[in-house]
């Protein structure tokens, strides 16, 4: 098994100076993951990585400690009772099994918890340009499934797959349904282009209804040192009627089509071996408010970001990051007991890895 692993932590500063004097509020940056605690040291992630790669049998599993572990493992989508958060496997953010037969021409079977393949960036801060994750990352797509997964090239290029697992974020869920998602991955030598669909029943206190989530990449690789992307995501979830209470029986929920929809692009430069900068933009609609906690109202945000990294010696690197947020509304906590439509933070965050030699 190689061996390998990280350590994050960061201290960051909100200029809203969110606070808890009056137990309304939490010390956060609005709209952030990993990195949300402010005004604080935090430990973002501690992992450690076991891997075998299938020769034919494989396996793989990550552990992981802190603010992530918190928020990627209590983000179940079809629950009804808190019993669920006990069944998401915790600490752990991968564990599967792998078979790859050694006459299957590169098809690979995967069969356990594992990352989603949606998104151009990941859970691990230092494999991003940026620090902080984006608005698409956080609002428009999952963390992570559990059930079956397979990938097959197609050509010199292309590797297509498709995907069978219990929903957004669910190790079990409260309510049957299986989803499925089907993955494109095309590499030529000046840009790399993903495609991802998952489409299934997410309401948690019925099987009706289907989310669908549209997700596409396109990664610029051009010679020199400097890369972007362009990222899109287009989301829309059914929501479904069901029976609730006992006698007399009452139907409740609604048919109700919410949408959400956005654009990212990012740009990163490596200026030197030690030096690199990163920026981007962003745009989301959530058109009904569900992703963002402002349902039935909708939530137009923008975002822009800039980060410096030194890379100090093999292994550690230190990242400082700018980033201002926007709302069409009155959406972030400012001090104790007021909204403003802004929010501003600097980030200072430091990342020592590992892995093994070769």
């Amino acid at each position: 098994m190689d061996l390998s692993g990280y350590v994050d932590g960061y201290y960051s500063f909100n200029f809203n100076r969110p606070n808890t004097s009056l137990g309304n509020f939490d010390q956060l940056n609005q709209l952030y993951n990993f990195n949300d605690k402010t005004d604080q040291f935090e430990l973002s992630a501690a992992k450690l990585t076991l891997n075998h790669s299938p020769d034919p049998i494989g396996a793989h599993v990550d552990f992981v400690y802190g603010r992530t572990n918190d928020l990627i493992n209590n983000a179940a989508t079809n629950t009804t009772t808190t019993t669920f958060v006990a069944s998401q496997l915790p600490y752990l953010e991968q564990a599967f099994l792998s078979i790859a037969p050694p006459k299957a021409k590169g098809f690979e079977l995967d069969f356990g918890k594992w990352v989603t393949s949606a998104g151009a960036e990941v859970i691990e801060a230092k494999d991003n340009w940026n620090y902080s994750r984006s608005l698409l990352f956080v609002n428009a797509i999952p963390y992570w499934h559990f059930g079956a997964r397979t990938s097959i090239p197609v050509s010199k290029t292309e590797t297509v797959g498709f995907q069978l697992f219990n929903g957004w974020n669910n190790v079990s869920k409260s309510n049957g349904g299986i989803s499925g998602a089907f993955t494109s991955a095309l590499t030529k030598p000046k840009y790399a282009w993903t495609l991802n669909y998952l489409v299934g029943p997410e309401n948690p206190n019925t099987a009706s209804g289907l989310r669908n989530l549209i997700d596409t990449t396109l990664l610029l690789t051009p010679p020199g040192k400097f890369n972007a992307y362009i990222n899109f995501d287009y989301g829309q979830n059914q929501d479904a009627t069901y029976t609730c209470g006992t006698a007399p029986i009452v139907t409740c929920g609604d048919n109700k089509l919410n949408k959400w929809y956005g654009t990212a692009f990012a740009f990163h430069e490596q200026a030197s071996a030690k030096n690199a900068i990163a920026g981007r933009f962003e745009w989301f609609d959530d058109a009904n408010g569900v992703q963002t906690g402002t349902a039935p109202t909708g939530n137009t945000l923008y975002e822009g970001t800039f980060t410096y990294e030194y890379k100090w010696v093999e292994g550690a690197l230190m990242r400082v990051e700018y980033r201002i947020d926007e709302s069409n509304l009155q959406y972030f906590d400012k001090l104790a007991s007021k909204f403003t439509d802004q929010q501003q933070t600097i980030t200072v965050a430091f990342i020592a890895f590992f892995g093994p030699h070769r």
